[in-house]
């Protein structure tokens, strides 16, 4: 059997490297002969082959835009390139069993630029007759309609499967498709970080050597992709940084800057280090930044190589939870407040914008002190098992039902006749 998983697996941001690996990884290793392609939205085939700098620069344009200017810069820049990747898609897709799209937050319109992408696979899966699977996404709450009509076509497909990954993802779902398919709630998949990295990597180092880890991300990052507005957004700027450093390195601390691997982030994290007066913690060792990781297994290690880590993003604070590292998540979009529920966590979740230094400092040396409860983490963790069970077990029992299904008459052999689909559908 084979399966092909759409996600964003070869992104900068490597928390989408993590749930990609773990996924594929789990999926394959429970069953003998079970084969695992996954295919990056965007079309990255390597880690480390994303946009860097520029990337930014072209997100300070689109902020300048309104909305509508926002959605059709977008969908004119994606479509020669979704031209290009339908035809390698649909290769792939007509030699696998069945397909999947998840984990991660992929059904969220961000300027239309992931209801695209996806809508150009669910195109490709329609056109197979391949049944396939919605696992463990993330769902935002607002869409254009562009985005749901877009995000709509999975209704036109052999669907077997659909699963959020948190309550406040079931509630944005069904008010997307309030009739159906209706999803059911499945961890995220990030969670079984244990499954790609060999026991070595995760060996605990002693207590001395251990850094408060503090997950460093630009901020005009948060602005583009946040769900509560620039200004609902909690260490927006660099002064709350340096007022958090300078209490915790006062108060004795070591502490470990380090990103999910943007080079933006990178960069940001950099200018903190910058500040004046945090040159002779630096020098002493007690301050430093992490390597920019280039591949998940190089964040997981620096994640386990920390007491407790704070941090915007949502798969930091995931592999996080997994390795038995307590976090500190700080609000700025509902998937991590989501997360936190998700867990039984909520307390070490700091939501509001204004939250202060003195406290973040206060929820950190609390979930350093406590831990994690030892039986609920170990129910979470069986949990995302059971879930990529669920997962492997649907796949099985659908595997040959689209087997002799005739392909959709707008099947084409040949790049000219796809591109003209392609551009009649709106790409």
């Amino acid at each position: 059997m084979k399966v092909v998983v759409f996600n964003v697996k070869y992104s900068e941001n490597l928390g989408d490297g993590i749930l990609a690996q773990c996924l594929e990884t789990a999926l394959s290793r429970g069953t003998k002969g079970l084969e695992v392609k996954t295919i990056d939205l965007a079309g990255r085939t390597a880690f480390g082959t994303g946009g860097g700098g520029r990337r930014r620069q072209l997100l300070k344009v689109l902020q300048a835009l309104p909305a509508f200017a926002r959605r059709r810069v977008v969908k004119q820049a994606l479509a020669p390139t979704l031209r290009r990747l339908q035809i390698e898609w649909q290769k792939e897709i007509e030699a696998a069993d069945a397909v999947v799209i998840g984990g991660g937050n992929l059904f969220q319109d961000d300027d239309l630029n992931f209801p695209l992408k996806v809508g150009a696979a669910l195109d490709c899966v329609k056109r197979s007759g391949k049944p396939l699977a919605i696992y463990a996404v993330g769902t935002s709450r607002d869409w254009s309609p562009q985005a749901r009509q877009l995000f709509g076509r999975l209704e036109e497909s052999q669907l077997v499967h659909v699963s959020v990954r948190d309550t406040i993802a079931s509630r944005n779902w069904f008010g997307h498709f309030p009739a159906g398919p209706h999803a059911r709630i499945l961890p995220d998949p990030g969670l079984l970080v244990r499954e790609i990295v060999s026991s070595h990597a995760l060996e605990p180092l002693k207590a001395e050597d251990r850094a408060i880890g503090i997950c460093v991300t630009d901020p005009l990052i948060l602005r583009r992709h946040s769900g509560h507005g620039s200004q609902g957004i909690p260490f927006r700027h660099i002064e709350d940084y340096h007022r958090l450093l300078s209490m915790m390195l006062e108060a004795g601390y070591r502490i470990c800057l380090f990103t999910n691997g943007a080079q933006e982030d990178q960069t940001f994290a950099r200018r903190i280090l910058s500040g004046d007066g945090l040159a002779g913690q630096i020098d002493s060792g007690n301050l430093y930044l992490a390597p920019r990781p280039k591949t998940p297994e190089e964040l997981i290690h620096i994640i386990a190589s920390t007491q407790v880590i704070l941090a915007h993003r949502l798969h930091a604070c995931i592999a996080a939870y997994s390795l038995g590292v307590p976090q500190v998540g700080l609000g700025w979009d509902p998937k991590v407040d989501g997360f936190f529920q998700f867990v039984g966590r909520s307390e070490y979740f700091a939501g509001v914008a204004d939250v202060s230094a003195q406290h973040v400092a206060s929820l950190l040396e609390e979930a350093a002190r406590r831990g994690i409860d030892p039986e609920t983490h170990a129910s979470i963790l069986n949990q995302a098992r059971d879930g990529i069970s669920q997962l492997r077990e649907c796949l099985e029992k659908h595997q040959n039902h689209g087997a002799n299904r005739k392909p959709h008459p707008a099947v084409v052999s040949n790049e000219q006749g796809l591109a003209g689909y392609a551009w009649s559908n709106g790409l």
